[in-house]
Parts: C-alpha cells; sequence; structure tokens
C-alpha cells in the first residue's frame, strides 16, 4: 500500500503508526506542508492520513496551502471515494473540506481524558474490539462543531461532542492522539501554542506531571493504536470493497 501523510509541523507525525505501516511494507510519504511541500498526484495513494498542528482550519489567509489542502481532502474523500484517517486537525480538516464547521472551544482539552462510544461507533468495525467507555490523550483548543453531510459521530465526550466521526464509508476522524510515542510530551511542549495551551488546561504542576504520566500510559495507549491500525487495515482491505 502507499501512505501520503499530510504533515503541518515536522513534530506532529504517524508516531506509532509509521512503525506498524513500515513493519508492514507499506510505503508511506510525507509531504510538510507548513514547509511548503507540494501535493502529489493523489491518484498515486492508496490511503491519505492527515495529522495534527497548531494552527486552525479556518486560516486560510494567513496560511494559504490550507485551502490546497482542503480541496485535496474533498477530492479524495467526496470524489476519488477512497480511505482517509485524521487525527486532531487532520479530523478538523476532513470535517471542514467537507461542508462541516469548526470552531473553538470555551477551554482546551489536555491530557488525559476518557471518551464514550456511540451506537455508531460500537457498531463501526473501526472500533472492533474496543471497550465502550477508554482513557485517552488530547491536545486541542478547537472541536468539530457540525459535521458534514454523510458524517456520523463514533465518540463522544462532554467537553467535545464529536470526538471520533466517520463520513462516508471509510473516512474516519479522531480528535484525540492515538498516535503517541515517549517523545512526544517533550516535543509539543516546546511549541509555544502547544505550551500555553497545556499550563491553561492543567496548570504549572499538571504540566510539569504530563511526561510522566504519559510514559506510564504508553504500552495501554501503543496498544489500542495498533488495534485501531488493525481494524483500519481490515476495513480497507480489497476483499472489502
Amino acid at each position: 500500500m502507499r501512505i501520503l501523510v499530510f504533515q503541518h509541523l515536522a513534530v506532529e507525525h504517524p508516531g506509532v503508526f509509521l512503525d506498524f505501516w513500515l513493519d508492514a511494507g507499506h510505503e508511506v510519504l510525507a509531504v510538510e506542508l507548513d514547509e511548503g511541500d507540494e501535493i502529489p498526484a493523489l491518484e498515486e495513494f492508496d490511503l491519505l492520513v492527515a495529522m495534527g498542528g497548531p494552527m486552525d482550519v479556518w486560516q486560510e489567509d494567513e496560511l494559504p496551502w490550507l485551502a490546497d489542502e482542503k480541496r485535496a481532502i474533498r477530492r479524495w474523500v467526496g470524489e476519488l471515494g477512497r480511505p482517509y484517517l485524521g487525527i486532531c486537525l487532520g479530523h478538523q480538516l476532513l470535517a471542514a473540506a467537507l461542508g462541516g464547521e469548526v470552531g473553538p472551544m470555551d477551554a482546551p482539552e489536555v491530557g488525559f481524558t476518557h471518551v464514550d462510544l456511540t451506537e455508531a461507533g460500537l457498531a463501526d468495525p473501526i472500533f472492533k474490539g474496543f471497550p465502550p467507555r477508554a482513557e485517552i490523550f488530547q491536545w486541542h483548543g478547537s472541536e468539530v462543531k457540525r459535521l458534514p453531510e454523510g458524517g456520523v459521530v463514533l465518540a463522544s465526550n462532554a467537553a467535545c461532542a464529536t470526538q471520533a466521526i466517520r463520513v462516508g464509508r471509510h473516512a474516519y476522524g479522531f480528535q484525540y492522539h492515538v498516535e503517541i510515542t515517549p517523545d512526544t510530551v517533550p516535543e509539543w511542549r516546546d511549541i509555544p501554542e502547544y505550551a500555553a495551551s497545556l499550563e491553561k488546561a492543567l496548570g504549572k504542576e499538571g504540566a510539569a506531571a504530563l511526561e510522566g504520566e504519559t510514559e506510564a500510559r504508553l504500552p495501554a495507549f501503543n496498544e489500542a493504536a495498533r488495534k485501531l491500525n488493525d481494524n483500519l487495515m481490515a476495513v480497507i482491505s480489497p476483499s472489502n470493497a
């Protein structure tokens, strides 16, 4: 499989998913859109993945490449009908590109929270083998306010109603971070926008403790990531086309 990854910040990469994909023999091409990389011909790829970033989906005036990215996502999902995985900003871009609405939250959601699968989520193959409620890792200050046409909420919580969505048959978005590695917290904490939201959400003591608390949870988080990846690959396998 050839996987195209849209990145918006060098330290926001596919994380543990990259290990899974390379181990499985897939070819991965990452384009760093914030650094001016051009979007290649979409037809050459089998899966499109869009990662997170400190920018917001509506900042097209300051970041014109966001408009190009949305057009690419719209074409990928709407015209080509190929599978998509979006995480955090990539989740929001899926909704925005297809006619949904994204806006700021009242307060950022950072650190460990829980999400509950909806009735649709419990029935969706992407969550096969997952419990109805799971602890997850968050770092965001915006959310999907309105779904695009054909969108379904798969997971939710009190702070953010659209924690996971599916659009159509196999375009998935996850507001929370399933890809994290031991480097995630220390690398993201060095980004000014992320550091500000971290301290606002958790306070100085909570922010200082986050790295150690994340490390303790990494085995469980990575196991969940592997299960999610296995489910995604089963969903998009040729036998299910």
